[in-house]
């Protein structure tokens, strides 16, 4: 049985923790930072991380790397999470200079989502994941985003990782904890995401995508808002939340169907150098 561990003050690492939990990731209470682990999909940057509970501190960059390294010995990535609600970044501008990236994403909550202005197309029906086959349709949607985008990642080992993480959410699902919904039509996955209660009420979105040669027909809406009814009759919700980046147009859509911001998400991430 996993020991019990801090519970973080910012509401997004709160509920990142939880859902890694749900799809079987490790956690580990060190006091002043947790170690997350996700033995099943190791390439999983933020499935594999150490939280800091406080904003790290001029000087502090080496000894946090050789934490992150015992921790995650075989990781090439190293990612921290920083559990400061108000958006604290610390001694930054030092993981900057050694090739880390500072992120920063927008949480956003609401008590219940509000229709969209768009219609859903027709022929399209919005519903859980029932089956193998619509388990490889959310596959098959995800690697189709992967290679529409800008930062399409390398498809094999993005097909690894996409394929851990939604292994992940279907044992939540089969778990009870929440389910994944797609929008389908002529068999096809058109969108999907994740919804998940996290306890106390709370439940968390994740994975929010549109098939490519689907996007700006309204379904990302209809789904969001649709999931938020889903969560509010079947998983007792009564705070939805959701993390976009504030510099895409999805966090406009969500505020759209009734999402507000809540607090800054930031994160220091250096990817697998290359050999």
């Amino acid at each position: 049985m996993m020991k019990p561990f801090r519970t973080p003050r910012a509401l997004g690492y709160h509920t990142d923790l939880a859902l890694r939990v749900q799809a079987g990731a490790q956690v580990e209470d060190h006091g002043t930072y947790t170690v997350v682990r996700t033995p099943t999909n190791p390439t999983f940057w933020w499935g594999n991380f150490l939280l800091l509970h406080e904003p790290p501190h001029p000087g502090s960059l080496e000894t946090w790397l050789a934490r992150f390294r015992e921790a995650h010995p075989d990781a090439r990535h190293v990612t921290f999470g920083l559990d400061t609600p108000g958006g604290e970044a610390g001694a930054a501008a030092e993981f900057g200079a050694a090739g880390f990236r500072l992120t920063r994403d927008t949480v956003l909550t609401t008590a219940r989502t509000t229709p969209p202005a768009a219609a859903l197309p027709d022929g399209v029906t919005l519903r859980p994941l029932q089956t193998a086959a619509d388990w490889d349709a959310a596959l098959a949607l995800r690697l189709a985003v992967n290679a529409a985008g800008p930062e399409g990642l390398e498809e094999e080992g993005y097909r690894t990782f996409a394929g851990g993480r939604l292994a992940g959410l279907r044992a939540a699902q089969e778990a009870g904890h929440g389910a994944y919904l797609g929008a389908f039509a002529d068999g096809r996955m058109l969108a999907g995401l994740g919804v998940y209660g996290v306890g106390g009420g709370v439940t968390r979105y994740q994975n929010v995508e549109t098939h490519p040669q689907w996007r700006s027909r309204g379904l990302a809406g209809n789904l969001v808002y649709f999931a938020g009814e889903w969560a509010r009759a079947n998983l007792a919700a009564r705070t939805l939340v959701i993390v976009a980046d504030p510099h895409d147009h999805a966090q406009r859509l969500y505020e759209r169907v009734g999402f507000r911001p809540t607090e800054v998400q930031k994160g220091l991430e250096r990817p697998p150098r290359e050999s």
